[in-house]
């Protein structure tokens, strides 16, 4: 109940937000929701007086409307009747519906949707616009003043028009709008009303209808019961929300619905025994973890990772890298150090941005939803944890799992930088851009306990990244750098290791992956800009892991012709590979395969050769510029 409770918490500390409209990322509009309502998308507005009078009414296409909803409405299905309290479909709100060829299965939808209303609109909580919507519906001339509108649209014998061909040109023209905007026929527009009183909201923005509907409902509800998420007495429900990934979202995450079989497997008697949650809690914390989903979670195939704090909802994920940290701040990114050192304190500093509360003792819960099948979801990971140790978890995480990157492009230029990678190109790194969307989701949850818990990497994850980044030949060449890298980070973890080329470790994997690097840059220098074929340490750079005494033989064999093409220029690799070769014992020069570190010295030792160079190539400009 811990996430239940959390959940109402978050919507108690932002119930200013209820109703408000916010975009997301996508530019797609949503907002917290008051309890008792739901969204649908609207086909058809019609426009009331205040006298009760029809005004207008416009096809809209398809509008995500917020509407009122009761607890039947929202779990209808099939040839239920369970109308929605103010705006409804065609069949519902269209008291003309069966005269012009509506066709019903059972019971009239239109006498349980104005018996409804009415008990609203004559209650002591009714607005005027309740009341005027009512008044206009209840007299049954929706679908006639929709046809006077060209809106809808009537065959020869005055019928709704079941599905447009071109037969119905010569009568009403080209294809109506309304034939496109709706799936299924006339007969499945939405209609949502509003009432023309002064400057007045739109009913479907207007808080006072908001408040109308949940105090009118509020009085509907059955007995009370204990909660168990607040411990109080309150009137409970046993139907909980859906939609809450989306609006086409079918899975609950709190259901029981079956009363025979293997339901509560002899445990209880009935599902309250279960689980006893009140109307008021469940509402509230489904609400807020819909807006939350909407405003800040990441979904991959169906699967939501959401992050957010008690106090103040946005937070840095753990799936985030360092450029959301620095987000919208060009400047920052460009000073992001070289250096573990300088880095970490430049992630500090960002992260310290979002403990500015921390005396409010602030909490942050971590989840993870899916759902297996179209009916049910499932919480596959919750923590909630003070926010101090959340960050605290976060800074350890990007000072240990750090390297150099060049994956990422700014102004269309490859650039480098310095930090953890996203779970997501971890994914990619270890099962290959072409990973399914059910890979990557699997992998990024198991990485964030591995974040947020300080567990360690999964050995299988180290294993693919190592393998696949020692494996060049079957990639193009930036991926394989990315795969590099992101496979450096991951096994730094362990290793602690800084990017700079360290000189004084006697690692044997270390040596051998700078013996590799060096051989590389030799032969790189000696085929020149024009030769983009693979050079032959890179070719045997997957053999060399697994046996390096036996495949650096070949490779040096190989180096001989390059060196001699060279020359004098070949001079300073040579002696540096004959000063690497002394620093391995003879007894480590076999060949046992070569763990994570052969990476490591491989990516410092050629970052360091091209560094050289290109110092070299400088000092040499800045002597020509002198001479000049």
């Amino acid at each position: 109940m811990g996430w239940l409770l959390n959940l109402y918490k978050t919507y108690e500390a932002n119930v200013s937000q209820v109703g408000k409209i916010e975009k997301s990322r996508w530019d797609k509009e949503y907002t917290l929701l008051p309890i008792a309502h739901t969204t649908q998308n609207a086909h058809i507005e019609v426009d009331i007086n205040e006298d009760g009078t029809f005004h207008s009414a416009d096809m809209i296409g398809k509008v995500n409307t917020l509407i009122p909803c009761t607890d039947e409405a929202a779990s209808r299905a099939g040839s239920k009747i369970a109308p929605y309290p103010l705006h409804d479909k065609l069949s519902y709100v269209a008291g003309d519906f069966v005269a012009y060829g509506g066709k019903i299965k059972k019971e009239e939808p239109f006498q349980a949707y104005i018996k409804q209303l009415g008990n609203w609109a004559n209650s002591p909580y009714a607005t005027n616009k309740v009341k005027s919507i009512y008044h206009y519906l209840k007299k049954g001339s929706l679908i006639k003043d929709l046809v006077d509108e060209k809106v809808l649209f009537l065959d020869q014998n005055n019928q709704l028009i079941e599905k447009w061909t071109s037969d119905y040109e010569p009568l009403q023209g080209e294809k109506p709008s309304i034939f496109t905007a709706v799936t299924g026929g006339q007969e499945s527009a939405f209609v949502r009303f509003n009432v023309r009183i002064g400057h007045t909201p739109d009913v479907w923005t207007d808080k006072e209808m908001f408040d109308s509907f949940i105090a009118f409902y509020n009085e509907t509800l059955g007995e009370t019961d204990l909660c168990f998420v607040t411990g109080e007495q309150q009137p409970s429900t046993e139907r909980h929300a859906n939609k809450i990934r989306h609006a086409a979202d079918k899975a609950k995450l709190i259901s029981a619905n079956d009363t025979s079989g293997f339901t509560y497997r002899g445990r209880f008697k009935t599902s309250k025994e279960a689980v006893g949650i009140s109307y008021d809690v469940s509402q509230k914390a489904h609400n807020a973890l819909k807006w939350l989903i909407q405003k800040q979670g990441k979904t991959i195939d169906d699967r939501v990772f959401l992050v957010w704090g008690s106090d103040n909802e946005q937070l840095p994920a753990p799936d985030d890298d360092p450029y959301d940290f620095f987000q919208d701040d060009d400047d920052e990114q460009d000073v992001i150090a070289n250096t573990l050192y300088l880095y970490a304190n430049e992630v500090a500093k960002a992260i310290d941005g979002y403990k500015s509360d921390l005396e409010t003792k602030a909490d942050v819960s971590i989840m993870i939803l899916d759902s297996a099948t179209t009916g049910r979801m499932a919480v596959l990971y919750y923590r909630s944890m003070e926010k101090e140790l959340y960050l605290n978890r976060l800074k350890a995480w990007h000072a240990k799992c750090y390297w150099a990157h060049r994956h990422r492009k700014k102004d269309n230029t490859r650039i480098q930088f310095y930090g953890a990678p996203a779970t997501k190109d971890i994914a990619f790194a270890a099962y290959g851009p072409r990973a399914s969307d059910k890979i990557v989701k699997g992998l990024m949850e198991r990485m964030v306990p591995c974040i947020v818990d300080g567990r360690t990497v999964p050995t299988d994850i180290l294993r693919s990244a190592f393998q696949r980044a020692s494996s060049p030949q079957s990639m193009e060449t930036w991926e394989w750098e990315k795969t590099l890298s992101i496979a450096c980070a991951l096994l730094n973890v362990k290793e602690g290791l800084d990017v700079s080329l360290d000189y004084e470790l006697k690692d044997r994997s270390y040596l051998f992956g700078r013996l590799l690097a060096i051989a590389d840059v030799l032969e790189r220098r000696a085929l020149g800009r024009e030769e983009t074929r693979a050079t032959n340490a890179i070719r045997y750079m997957n053999s060399f892991s697994k046996h390096p005494e036996r495949t650096w033989k070949t490779i040096q064999e190989s180096l001989q012709p390059y060196q001699a093409r060279l020359g004098t220029k070949a001079t300073y690799l040579s002696r540096l590979i004959d000063e690497v070769g002394t620093m391995i014992a003879i007894e480590d020069f076999n060949n046992q395969p070569l763990t994570g570190k052969y990476l490591h010295g491989f990516y410092s030792q050629r970052q360091e050769l091209y560094k050289k160079k290109a110092d070299v190539s400088e000092d040499q400009e800045n002597t020509q510029s002198e001479e000049q």
